[in-house]
């Protein structure tokens, strides 16, 4: 809030300006009744209601300032810490994001951030207004009358009390509301980006209840918070009209011996109805300060993670003969779990190309975001020229290896946009290489390099999104260029061209396939076998020599001469 201290200045005291405005108004009105209307002069009356008029036009006009105010400082607080939690979450390792949950760290950017921006807003505006309208008019009160101000100071204490219990009782639920929260949005999110498989399963109204579980609950939650919440205006309007009731009774008496006035008895009750609307005000800021305190607590402890990976100094990338070095490697996922590698040693040579195969779970995803440090090995080291992988800048690790996922990810933009992504400051001959060698030049010609993308790229097919990915990793010019898979969409005549291209670069080449035919050229195979390398050579010695490349070569390439 440092940057905008004039802003929190400026709107608690307009605000304040407005209420020392409110609280004269009774005052003008008791003088209209006890000297205007009692002695029927008209132009005192006149005056008066110009009076009446000329505080309606201040306040009005203070009050929009201090909006004002209020309004910009907490939009661009909001705006700010979004701009910062957003470079947090963006700072923190795949490890980090799994143990969070997406989903809890997407309620952090929308719906507690919203809580947090309305608390602000509504703290610089009431925080110090309402207090100040409750005590104040408890004080304009004995200025009226002593006798009769007595009954204020039961009853602010008596409202105090009734809030004080309200919020003590319902705050804690509406925490429980929020957690609730999260659970749904990670079930909402879920649906959606799994509707293909719900739908090819028939599980839509299996899903459909699941959530109306979820939401159901949420809404009991909610209601049993409310439920406690919503007696706080009920209650502290009984206490108020009780009060009104006790003041006009001792106001008539008072006014029928003559010490108390008709103007100021209704001086006394508009004063006493003050309180009453400040104090339902204040009952209301509490709770949208409890929530926004909660909210920016849950943001706090976003801002607190540490990243489990931190990255070296080193910026230039070493010039030894082996690219890639796997020395003794194994990592799990979790403290406690199963090894998804154990004990993987390897090495490649610049410029050589190295496939990796596999069955499911084998552990080849797995071995690419330990190269691209996605995760942290668990034991063993991983050399890149030479160097430990972990003494590497972020910046150089990430100019020396470039990757093309498993499931080909495209942001919402266009096709020029998404290339450049990873190099601003390609030129046009770089983007038509990086094209021709992911076999995607034909289809992005007859589309144009500024076709629109939609968010995932949902607009193009399968095997477009992975050759625009594989374009996207080409382009970076990186010495390392991991493909995980990423010609699975593809069928064999392309893959093999893109295969073909990929050769002629300069770069080290790690292809991870199910396909054997990805294989084929490579200068090493690797073949993984439930976390473990079962062997290692190249096609020809595989083929001799591993019975498990032989059965998953052999299989595929009978299913492809039964489909010819």
């Amino acid at each position: 809030m440092k940057p905008y201290g004039k802003e929190c200045v400026l709107a608690p005291l307009f605000k304040l300006s407005e209420a020392l405005l409110e609280l004269f108004v009774p005052l003008v009105v008791a003088s209209i009744i006890d000297y205007g209307i009692s002695n029927n002069d008209v132009p005192y009356i006149l005056r008066m209601c110009l009076l009446l008029v000329l505080l309606a036009l201040l306040g009005l006009s203070v009050s929009i300032t201090a909006q004002y105010f209020s309004a910009k400082a907490a939009s661009f607080y909001s705006r700010d810490v979004k701009a910062a939690l957003f470079r947090k979450i963006e700072s923190l390792s795949k490890v980090d994001l799994d143990r969070v949950g997406e989903a809890t760290l997407i309620t952090r950017m929308t719906s507690d951030m919203n809580l947090l921006q309305t608390g602000v807003n509504m703290t610089l505006r009431l925080l110090l207004r309402s207090p100040f309208v409750v005590f104040g008019a408890a004080i304009m009160a004995f200025t009226v009358n002593v006798r009769a101000a007595l009954i204020f100071a039961v009853t602010i204490p008596l409202l105090t009390l009734a809030i004080v219990i309200f919020m003590c009782i319902s705050l804690p639920r509406f925490k429980v509301v929020q957690a609730r929260l999260d659970r749904i949005l990670s079930r909402t999110r879920e649906n959606l980006v799994g509707v293909r498989v719900m739908r090819a399963f028939a599980l839509e109204e299996a899903e459909e209840d699941a959530f109306k579980k979820e939401n159901e609950s949420l809404y009991l939650m909610q209601i049993a918070a409310s439920k406690i919440s919503v007696l706080t205006n009920p209650v502290t309007s009984m206490i108020i009209n009780l009060s009104i009731i006790a003041l006009l009774y001792f106001g008539a008496i008072n006014v029928n011996i003559g010490s108390l006035s008709q103007g100021e008895l209704v001086a006394l009750v508009n004063y006493m109805n003050q309180i009453l609307v400040e104090l339902v005000k204040l009952a209301n800021l509490i709770i949208t300060i409890t929530k926004a305190i909660n909210s920016g607590n849950r943001i706090s402890a976003v801002f607190h993670l540490e990243s489990s990976i931190t990255f070296g100094n080193q910026e230039d990338v070493a010039q030894a003969d082996d690219a890639i070095v796997f020395d003794n490697v194994s990592f799990s996922y979790s403290e406690g779990a199963k090894n998804a590698l154990s004990n993987v040693s390897f090495s490649l040579k610049k410029g050589q190309t190295l496939g990796i195969i596999g069955g499911t779970g084998s552990g080849k995803s797995t071995l690419a975001a330990l190269l691209t440090r996605l995760y942290d090995v668990k034991s063993g080291e991983i050399r890149l020229f030479g160097k430990d992988i972990r003494t590497y800048s972020e910046k150089a690790l990430s100019e020396t290896v470039s990757m093309a996922l498993q499931k080909a990810r495209l942001f919402k933009g266009s096709i020029r946009s998404n290339l450049l992504f990873v190099k601003e400051d390609a030129d046009s001959e770089d983007i038509d290489n990086a094209l021709k060698v992911a076999r995607a030049k034909e289809f992005v010609d007859k589309k144009g390099l500024d076709a629109p993308v939609e968010a995932l790229g949902k607009n193009f097919s399968g095997g477009q999104r992975q050759r625009l990915s594989v374009a996207r990793a080409v382009l970076k010019g990186a010495r390392i260029i991991v493909l995980d898979d990423s010609s699975s969409a593809l069928d064999y005549k392309t893959e093999s061209e893109m295969r073909r291209e990929l050769g002629s670069l300069d770069s080290t080449l790690v292809i991870i396939s199910q396909r054997a035919s990805s294989m084929l050229h490579a200068d090493k195979i690797i073949v993984l076998d439930d976390g473990h390398i079962a062997a290692v050579g190249n096609h020809e010695q595989l083929l001799a020599s591993s019975p498990l490349y032989s059965e998953i070569y052999y299989t595929q390439f009978e299913k492809e001469e039964r489909n010819e």
